[in-house]
């Protein structure tokens, strides 16, 4: 099995609404996004696939993300902006484009710091 993984980043704010903290307020973050793909198998060059479209489908779905308020941002104005949303409504973006794929989506990960962040697995 080969892991493949490719990161960006967005900056945008949020708060966290039912949140009794520091967080309850606006506040920003540049979230560092990890996006990491399976393969079982190599093509005929010895990629298990393209870094270059992984690159570009991650910064596509990151891009309505970026610079903007996430509590106004679809499905995180209803659902709530936390970091655990923010990385399964990625991961649900990013899985499309890979479906009938060589590779697999295996799990996102949303860095809010450069020490704190989540992976979502589904």
């Amino acid at each position: 099995m080969y892991q493949l993984f490719v990161e960006d980043h967005f900056d945008a704010a949020h708060y966290l609404p039912n949140y009794h903290g520091k967080c309850e307020k606006l506040h920003g973050h540049r979230f560092k996004v990890v996006a990491r793909f399976e393969a079982d198998k190599l093509d005929e060059t010895g990629l298990a696939y393209d870094f270059v479209p992984l690159k570009q489908h991650l910064r596509e779905v990151l891009a309505q993300f970026d610079h903007t308020c996430l509590n106004d941002v679809p499905p995180l104005n209803e659902i709530g902006p936390s970091s655990e949303n923010i990385a399964a409504t990625i991961y649900d973006a990013l899985q499309t484009p890979f479906v009938k794929s060589p590779v697999k989506l295996a799990s996102v990960e949303v860095w809010e710091s450069p020490t704190t962040g989540v992976t979502y697995t589904p």
